[in-house]
């Protein structure tokens, strides 16, 4: 297969490579200022998101507004132990707000409850910058489930619509599914790098 192929077989990693291959060939010359981007949160995008972040083997709920806590609540179910960052702006039921818990502490937690900055139709991918709500790296790597709350008007058409977003923001983390790698005979292995589970729960607006 030549570097300009694709294999067709993984939608979501297809995306994520032609959007690599447009912003390395510097098709996108347009001043920042006379570039037209698709207006966020656009249906046709929200299920686009949510059919890629379902190719990455990640759990979609898709609910209201007010729904939100028994949504998370319910991803939680059976889980030992779940931490949250400060600003999440709901309660979860038994969590622990982290207050700069150290490693081992992290590590003996089971679930974390972010929210998001953005995310990518694209590439089903959620964007953190760390803000409130959203808490420090190590909260989504550790735990072994993250259930990251994303709004639909949070939804972007493309990469670089989301680079644009989250532009001079100093620290973020991109997310496309579970944490996954693979060994020489392309065996899957999930939850070694980061999370083994990612539950993303959308928020739409009544219709």
């Amino acid at each position: 297969m030549s570097p300009g192929e694709s294999s067709g077989t993984n939608p979501a990693r297809d995306a994520v490579l032609a959007a690599v291959r447009r912003a390395l060939a510097g098709t996108d010359r347009a001043p920042r200022a006379a570039r037209h981007r698709p207006a966020a949160g656009r249906p046709a995008d929200v299920d686009l998101f949510v059919e890629r972040v379902r190719d990455y083997r990640a759990e979609v709920v898709r609910c209201r507004p007010d729904e939100v806590a028994g949504s998370v609540g319910s991803a939680l179910t059976g889980v030992a132990g779940v931490v949250v960052p400060e600003g999440l702006g709901f309660d979860v039921d038994g969590a622990l707000v982290d207050d700069g818990l150290g490693a081992r502490e992290l590590d003996a937690i089971e679930g974390v409850v972010t929210l998001a900055a953005a995310a990518v139709a694209e590439t089903g991918t959620i964007v953190l910058t760390h803000g409130p709500g959203q808490g420090r790296r190590a909260l989504s790597l550790v735990p072994d489930l993250h259930v990251c709350v994303v709004a639909a008007e949070q939804v972007l058409a493309d990469v670089p619509a989301a680079i644009e977003a989250v532009a001079g923001q100093p620290v973020t983390t991109w997310i496309s599914g579970p944490s996954a790698t693979s060994d020489i005979e392309l065996i899957r292995v999930e939850g070694v790098h980061g999370p083994r589970r990612l539950v993303v729960v959308l928020v739409e607006p009544r219709s």
